[in-house]
């Protein structure tokens, strides 16, 4: 194997890589965190594509002198509508099911059912696809054989920052301080006043708003219909299981590890046989470490 094919399998890992990593590290917040097993989370990611999708709308109407950066916007909008949606699902929804999984898993799957249902009846079952800015058109040339996507170079800056800054909410402000404590020990944070109904609340927020992130970034590279979020969501359940529940470190370890497992298994099968692969490597490290390959370890 060539060392331009060897970059060009490892960057194509990393552009993976990126999706997943947002998907999940929203994933990781909701359910390692919170322990709520979100089934419309794949749904959240689609209304951020949409959101981007109907901004790029807006500016090209209104201000088509603005399409370059339109994107920056669009992925402003979208962190927020969604990060509102989900402050709204968790105060109305969601906090009925507290302690209670398999309650959970069934009325968020509902949910996503009404949510798909929903994009379908205002957008229709067609795919719809966002413009892409001119100064992502194109590639980077590396080297003579190495040439390298710009609009995947600009997401996986865009997942740097983002985990940079969710990083320093959880651990290096008040509110993630808050965070920690309410998932170490709801009853004591309670007594020494902390409100955990609204650290509940938001942190349910925060990880939907990191789906609208996903979502917007998706729509650089793929076109976005109302089961878009079904194609990542089992997989980012897959990290987030994989890499260790409430280890934000081991999701993303977990997710580079998977994407780039993934996209050498499919240089050296076919897609289907790598998924196969993957779920049945999952597997059994599941089964020599039930808490995840990156779980972190806790006195008893």
């Amino acid at each position: 194997m060539s060392l331009d094919l060897v970059v060009l399998q490892l960057f194509n890992g990393i552009s993976l890589f990126t999706i997943l990593l947002l998907m999940s590290i929203g994933l990781a917040i909701v359910f390692g965190l919170m322990g709520v097993i979100n089934m419309a989370h794949g749904e959240l990611m689609a209304l951020g594509a949409y959101v981007t999708y109907l901004t790029s709308l807006a500016f090209e109407r209104m201000f088509p002198s603005m399409m370059d950066i339109y994107i920056f916007f669009a992925v402003l909008f979208a962190f927020l509508a969604t990060f509102a949606f989900g402050y709204l699902l968790e105060r109305g929804f969601i906090r009925w099911f507290y302690n209670r999984p398999l309650d959970t898993l069934l009325a968020t799957w509902g949910l996503s059912l009404v949510l798909q249902q929903t994009y379908r009846s205002i957008f229709g079952a067609q795919e719809v696809s966002v413009p892409l800015a001119s100064w992502l058109s194109g590639a980077w040339q590396m080297s003579e054989g190495i040439e390298l996507p710009l609009n995947r170079l600009f997401i996986v800056g865009l997942t740097v920052l983002v985990c940079a800054a969710v990083y320093f909410a959880l651990y290096r402000t008040r509110w993630g301080l808050s965070v920690r404590a309410v998932m170490q020990n709801r009853a004591m944070s309670g007594a020494a006043g902390i409100n955990t109904n609204r650290v509940d609340a938001v942190t349910f927020a925060l990880g939907s708003g990191l789906a609208g992130i996903a979502g917007s970034v998706f729509t650089m590279i793929g076109s976005t219909n109302p089961g878009t979020g079904q194609l990542y969501i089992v997989d980012s359940f897959i990290v987030v299981v994989f890499g260790g529940v409430a280890s934000l470190l081991g999701t993303g370890l977990s997710a580079f590890g998977i994407a780039q497992s993934q996209t050498t298994l499919e240089y050296l099968m076919s897609g289907s046989m790598a998924k196969v692969s993957i779920l049945l490597l999952v597997i059994l490290v599941l089964y020599l470490r039930p808490n995840g390959l990156f779980a972190a370890k806790v006195r008893t």
